[in-house]
């Protein structure tokens, strides 16, 4: 019988989450004949009794399982030789901070799947909490803005708002957001904020769970084009934005037309503009990839020009649920926890300093947004990652990478191979022997 390891997770006391749930591991037991042993934890979402009434052994280590399923990094000392470990390890882009570790796998023989590489032909990702980070993003971006407005001395329903992680479950945030609603609808905001933008930047994943709980308040949607002339006073309506490539960036090359393909292909083309659109969003939810190859959509300098007058410019917050730090948002200078979730950046002075109050914009920035509702991403994570799980577990490890049977889309995101960087991913031993980190 094949075995397989359900780590427990220990990044931080707010990573409740799972790669596998309960009702997963029953099928794989049943289905597949998989013997699953699950790791002791203290702060699973899911109980010990769960998993031992779907047939999984638990246990205090997983010396026993060649095969360990994660959902975030394991920490390089506890890794183990010759082992396959499946989880998001956070090196794709050479991030230094995780290059320890990656040669840690490498010096042990192991072999490492990451979730964030499989994909199906045309790149379009397979396995993924990116909706929930949308919505946990979302409920928390509300309540930064609430929060933000009342230290101003601008009581609104948002208020009434807590972050994602201090409700029971996402039916409950939910509620609490569609109450709001209902006040907003009943008695209006205050007119001093009229018009209320809300932008998104893209419209994948992520944007779309963050604006499927924006839609729970009343909302009136508006184009990119239509911001800098429009006239909406309406106090009883948010307004939203959706920002595509075609109107964050234009080409460098004057008259030069936006391709989409060229600029994913040739971003060094184009730059942004995205400037020209914050003097009217009241907050922006970033979640778009990047790397330092694209251009950034907000930069320090830009919000230092933004916050030079005496005036209070409309933009309160920015939920970067991307969060990728000093990244597409500049002034995202360093992640947070869901228990500490925001931070006020002073544009004047480029410092930052944890909560609400002061002259500046609210940056969330907790890079684990999804661990805020746990049950329900790691159930939906893990009927993703079902279908792929017996190939991963049945594979032959002693094989030669060309040899192995695992389906195209695992393999497109093997790592590494007995120890070696398989020939997608060679790129990276610069970074993992000392050289920069790569885009």
């Amino acid at each position: 019988m094949h075995k397989i390891g359900i780590r427990r997770e220990d990044k931080n006391e707010w990573e409740k989450r799972t790669p596998l749930i309960p009702d997963h591991v029953k099928e794989l037991r049943e289905q597949w004949g998989l013997e699953v042993c699950v790791q002791e934890s203290p702060i699973r979402a899911f109980s010990h009794e769960e998993y031992r009434a779907a047939g999984a052994q638990i246990v205090p280590d997983l010396h026993d399982c060649p095969v360990i399923f994660a959902v975030k990094e394991i920490p390089a000392s506890l890794l183990e030789p010759q082992k396959t470990y499946v989880y998001f390890s956070h090196t794709i882009k050479g991030q230094p901070y995780n290059m320890p570790m990656l040669r840690r796998l490498l010096d042990l023989g192991c072999q490492l799947i990451d979730y964030e590489r499989i994909t199906d032909k045309r790149g379009r990702r397979l396995i993924f909490f990116g909706d929930y980070a949308g919505r946990a993003g979302m409920i928390d971006t509300l309540w930064a803005l609430g929060q933000k407005l009342a230290a101003e001395g601008i009581v609104t329903p948002l208020r009434r708002l807590r972050p994602a992680v201090q409700y029971a479950d996402l039916a409950e945030a939910r509620a609490a957001v569609q109450e709001v609603g209902a006040q907003i609808t009943a008695e209006g905001l205050p007119e001093q904020l009229a018009p209320l933008v809300v932008g998104f930047a893209g419209y994948g994943n992520v944007s779309r769970g963050a604006q499927e709980i924006l839609d729970l308040l009343p909302v009136t949607t508006i184009s990119p084009q239509s911001l800098a002339s429009f006239s909406g006073r309406d106090t009883h309506t948010l307004y939203k934005v959706v920002f595509k490539e075609e109107d964050m960036v234009v080409p460098r090359q004057a008259g030069a037309e936006f391709v989409l393909q060229d600029y994913y292909d040739h971003p060094e083309k184009y730059r942004s503009q995205f400037t020209r659109y914050l003097p009217y969003l009241t907050a922006l939810v970033n979640g778009i990839y990047w790397t330092s190859r694209y251009p950034r959509l907000v930069t320090k300098a830009a919000l230092r020009e933004l916050f030079a007058g005496d005036a209070q410019p409309r933009l309160r917050v920015i939920g970067d649920i991307s969060c990728d730090t000093e990244g597409a948002i500049e002034c995202n200078t360093h992640s947070t926890t869901p228990g500490d979730p925001v931070y006020l950046y002073e544009p004047d002075r480029g410092l930052t300093h944890s909560g609400v109050t002061g002259r500046g914009v609210v940056v969330l920035a907790v890079d684990n947004l999804p661990a805020e509702l746990p049950r329900e991403s790691s159930a939906h994570f893990s009927g993703t990652l079902l279908p792929f799980v017996p190939a991963i577990a049945q594979e032959d490890y002693r094989q030669p990478f060309d040899a192995c049977t695992l389906p195209p889309e695992i393999k497109r995101a093997t790592i590494v191979w007995h120890g070696e960087l398989t020939p997608d991913y060679r790129y990276l031993a610069s970074a993992v022997y000392g050289g920069p980190a790569l885009a």
